[in-house]
């Protein structure tokens, strides 16, 4: 055999996708991550913009109005708790906050081309925790801790 013939005959790698039975155990890296929290919160931003939008007019429509929008944190809405419309509000603050850093994080890496496994893994790390941090701070504030 020649040497091109035994090039092209050698057993090469065969890859696979990933089972749903290996999900559990496969680790993401941090740039992943980033990119599936990007979506869940772009979704979760769209289901809730009815949410959003009855929010943002009760509390400009008038003092009556108002009262009515404040009130929904503390008694609820019909036969949801104050608490339950917290929490909804509370996701739709996560998602905001993570899908902007987000979407500075790509077009920072888009206007710079700097893209780098180190700088990707580094920037999804500080993406993941300014997103944490800013919305434990106005989590603080939506359930009255200052």
């Amino acid at each position: 055999m020649t040497d091109a013939t035994s090039a092209t005959t050698k057993k090469r790698p065969v890859y696979t996708n990933i089972h749903i039975t290996q999900i559990v155990g496969y680790r993401l890296p941090p740039a992943g991550i980033v990119s599936i929290l990007h979506r869940i919160s772009g979704l979760l931003m769209f289901l809730l913009l009815p949410f959003v939008i009855w929010l943002f007019d009760n509390s400009l429509t008038s003092e009556i109005s108002y009262d009515t929008f404040t009130s929904a944190f503390v008694a609820g809405i019909g036969f949801l708790p104050g608490w339950f419309i917290k929490l909804v509000t509370l996701a739709l603050i996560w998602g905001y906050l993570h899908h902007f850093i987000a979407g500075v994080r790509h077009l920072w890496m888009d206007a710079t081309h700097s893209v780098s496994k180190a700088q990707g893994h580094n920037s999804a790390i500080v993406t993941l925790v300014l997103g944490v941090v800013l919305t434990v701070a106005l989590g603080a504030k939506l359930f009255g801790l200052y």
